[in-house]
């Protein structure tokens, strides 16, 4: 059991849990920290740009193109975005120009798609073997009782390693604020799919009436990939909702969940796509109560989509977003880099 001392100073640290302080560590756990902070394989995630894809001129190659100039590991891509300009709406030849610009520059691409039903899956697997994607993320959206969409879910992701003739994917299930952790701990045991982990989003848990410590205890050993972004919890008919912010301005301590992600994994790290995902201005409402039934009830929901306020200028609106997006990879690297010297510290005062 670590003890809860150090890094009380990290930017970032005031959370809505008691004790804000990272873990502190031994000597093995500071290099091993160390390490995996220099290796951290970052990525930028294309929500972080959701106005300028949707009525910008932005498409998945200026992602790409982005991520170079930061010095990044890859992109995160939902199959959607940029609408008519999205990686579902190319041609197959431009989705090949598109995965070999991305092996040009060095760069993983990972797609994503909102939903687990077998034609959507297919679809974006197809989408995958074109771009040469290593991972494609889903997460259920049915209507119904929890009980209805676990069941739908777990047939679902059945069919996976049917879809992948090539074997070359890896599949993760992202916790999109209507299943508790546990739920999707279930998912995937019963499910059985070898190459099929969980996606740990910071903010995502709230809405299903959990908060990111508790939820990273539940799935810790399934977490593969995450989505780094900070929101405030906001009351939302007797649950919790979420509105995203810029990152360090919210409730999400990210130095103790940075920290405990990155040591994820004994001999290697577990975790292999920390995804940049700036959501400012995103609203997401309670889909689990602490008086809910047995077997509650989830309605219906779209993908998320962030609006735009009557009143705001869509030209401000689109240059904030990519101010924000160079803003929040600034502050996580300062968070990393902060964590690092204390690491260096103790290791100098052994």
């Amino acid at each position: 059991m670590y003890e809860y001392v150090l890094g009380t100073d990290l930017p970032g640290a005031d959370d809505v849990a008691p004790d804000p302080a990272i873990p502190a560590i031994d000597a093995h756990c500071a290099r091993k920290l160390m390490q995996r902070i220099d290796a951290i394989p970052l990525f930028i995630h294309a929500y972080t740009f959701h106005l300028n894809l949707r009525f910008g001129r932005m498409d998945a190659f200026d992602l790409l193109d982005f991520a170079d100039r930061r010095n990044l590991h890859g992109i995160k891509v939902h199959i959607d975005d940029g609408e008519e300009r999205s990686l579902r709406t190319m041609t197959r030849p431009e989705r090949l120009r598109f995965g070999q610009r991305a092996r040009d520059l060095g760069l993983a691409v990972h797609v994503e798609v909102s939903s687990t039903d077998l034609p959507t899956l297919s679809e974006t697997v197809e989408i995958a073997h074109d771009t040469g994607a290593q991972s494609l993320r889903s997460y259920p959206r049915y209507e119904g009782p929890v009980s209805e969409v676990i069941r739908r879910t777990i047939d679902d992701l059945k069919r996976l390693p049917g879809l992948d003739s090539t074997d070359s994917l890896l599949f993760t299930l992202e916790q999109h604020e209507d299943l508790k952790s546990h739920e999707l701990v279930y998912i995937l045991d019963q499910a059985k799919v070898p190459r099929l982990s969980l996606l740990f989003d910071f903010g995502n848990m709230i809405n299903a009436f959990e908060l990111p410590d508790h939820a990273l205890d539940v799935m810790a050993s399934h977490i593969t990939e995450v989505h780094i972004k900070d929101v405030r919890i906001v009351e939302d008919r007797g649950g919790r909702g979420h509105l995203a912010c810029r990152s360090g301005e919210g409730d999400i301590n990210f130095p103790r969940l940075l920290f405990r992600l990155l040591l994820l994994g004994k001999d290697r790290a577990q975790v292999t796509a920390f995804a940049l995902e700036e959501e400012v201005g995103l609203f997401a409402p309670a889909f689990r109560f602490p008086d809910e039934g047995k077997d509650p009830f989830i309605p219906y929901r779209s993908p998320s989509e962030t609006e735009i306020q009557q009143g705001q200028s869509l030209q401000d609106l689109l240059q904030q977003e990519r101010a924000d997006a160079d803003r929040q990879i600034l502050y996580v690297r300062a968070v990393l880099e902060k964590m690092h010297r204390l690491a260096e510290l103790h290791l100098a005062s052994q």
